[in-house]
């Protein structure tokens, strides 16, 4: 959880000061308003900070961790709905790669050992 804090964090700040740059290096159109992809930095950075906090108690702050999970997993299908439709071109989808499939694996582990923890006895009781 802590990688994912701090990549994060470092990716949101990457969009924040260089809102055009992925879509120069990728061939995309940049968007007539970069402001709100640098809100989408905002966002990315945010769950950074999220990250970070459910990284000290992963079974305690695994709401945390399923709702970045939901995001991760969401990411990759509005992304294959653009390249479908033509949005992007498929060399954006290098970033599906380290910003979402990356972390299903560690996210998804995460979220059963805190269910496991919590149905085991050894935990308090999931709602």
């Amino acid at each position: 959880m802590a990688a994912a804090g701090f990549y994060n964090l470092v990716w949101g700040a990457f969009i924040i000061l260089f809102p055009g740059a992925l879509f120069d290096w990728t061939g995309a159109n940049r968007p007539s308003y970069p402001e709100i992809w640098q809100c989408v930095g905002m966002i990315v950075g945010v769950y950074g900070v999220g990250y970070l906090i459910a990284a000290t108690k992963p079974r305690v702050h695994w709401p945390i961790v399923l709702v970045g999970l939901m995001g991760k997993i969401l990411g990759p299908i509005g992304f294959a709905k653009a390249l479908y439709d033509g949005v992007f071109p498929p060399l954006f989808g290098l970033t599906i790669l380290t910003n979402d499939l990356l972390w299903w694996v560690p996210f998804g582990l995460i979220l059963l050992d805190a269910f496991r923890h919590h149905t085991s006895g050894s935990g308090a009781r999931l709602p």
